[in-house]
């Protein structure tokens, strides 16, 4: 029986898609991955988290850069990412982090965490954050559940005492705020919990301080997410463009940065395309980022960089390496999830 096992063994699909990237990645050379991630926490903290697949286990941050730095992977920011896919080294392997929308532990935790490891990392901001013009109801409504045993929403008193409880709570209500509007909603639910969303904000909110500070870090390279956080391919032109221009324009006068690279606040293939590329590249930035998985390869249009999205649920290796193999991508591709 032994000696048949040989003739009888077929590759298995995902056998043959490996073979097929490894296979591309040899033909058509060089390689970069862009990761974007919104929060991190601590992992004890992580784990009480109502809208924990929003953040990253600060741990296995920590292990996915160490792997990266062990593998051969350098990290670079997003001007560095461009260069290197224009001059084409085959035995180029670049990855670049950056963070959307900047809360206050992108300065809290996750730029330290950069400076340990001696890596760059790309901040996509959303400036009515810290202009405190952004209701950043997600934040509050999950403050207010892990925070309390019971909240009131609408006519409802929900009882919300364990971790599995204000999961679901939060996967619930955001569900139906989404619905409705979020923001009337949050304000009702503000009001009758007795919430200060002013006071929220602030504890949550990246500030223009804070961002001042990292200006100055070689390390810190910073771009735009937009001023409101607008799903740009819904705006008319003109307001799709002043949208764009409000964000850089904020930027360069509250800390004087000139951000070179956009974010779509929105990325997938419904939510940006090309009329939105070029009102990006009208805008005066040099290149847009999405959230359309995939790896950059030489030649790459710089206003359609795909970026694959870190969440809570991705905190494995080899999730992350089916990422930087470009598997994620190709099978996006395939099911039509782009």
């Amino acid at each position: 029986m032994g000696e048949l096992l040989p003739a009888l063994w077929l590759p298995s699909p995902m056998d043959s898609v490996r073979n097929m990237v490894t296979s591309l990645t040899s033909r058509f050379g060089s390689r970069g991955c862009i990761f974007t991630f919104h929060r991190v926490a601590p992992s004890a903290v992580w784990k009480t988290l109502p809208n924990r697949n929003f953040y990253i286990d600060l741990d296995f941050f920590d292990e996915f850069l160490t792997h990266l730095g062990r593998s051969g992977w350098e990290i670079v920011t997003v001007e560095q990412a461009l260069q290197r896919a224009s001059r084409n080294n085959t035995k180029d392997r670049y990855v670049n982090f950056s963070v959307d929308d900047c809360y206050r532990d992108t300065f809290d935790q996750a730029v330290p965490l950069f400076r340990r490891h001696g890596a760059p990392i790309t901040l996509y901001v959303t400036t009515g954050i810290p202009d405190g013009t952004v209701p950043m109801w997600w934040t509050g409504l999950e403050e207010a559940l892990l925070l309390r045993r019971q909240v009131i929403v609408g006519n409802e008193v929900l009882t919300v005492e364990t971790a599995t409880a204000k999961r679901e709570a939060f996967a619930r209500i955001e569900g139906e705020w989404n619905r409705k509007g979020p923001e009337p909603e949050y304000a009702a639910f503000c009001e009758a919990n007795g919430i200060d969303a002013a006071a929220v904000h602030w504890r949550h909110a990246i500030s223009w301080e804070m961002l001042e500070e990292l200006r100055a870090d070689p390390l810190v390279e910073i771009g735009v997410h937009g001023a409101t956080h607008r799903r740009i391919s819904e705006l008319e032109p003109d307001a799709a463009l002043a949208e764009l221009n409000a964000g850089r324009e904020r930027m360069m006068k509250r800390i004087g940065v000139t951000a070179r690279h956009f974010a779509f606040p929105y990325g997938r293939a419904g939510d940006c395309g090309p009329r939105d590329f070029e009102l990006v590249r009208q805008a005066g930035f040099f290149s847009a980022a999405t959230t359309r998985k995939g790896v950059i390869r030489p030649g790459q249009d710089a206003f359609q960089l795909p970026r694959n999205t870190l969440n809570g649920a991705h905190q494995n290796l080899p999730i992350v390496n089916l990422h930087l193999k470009g598997l994620t991508g190709f099978a996006a591709r395939v099911l039509g999830r782009v």
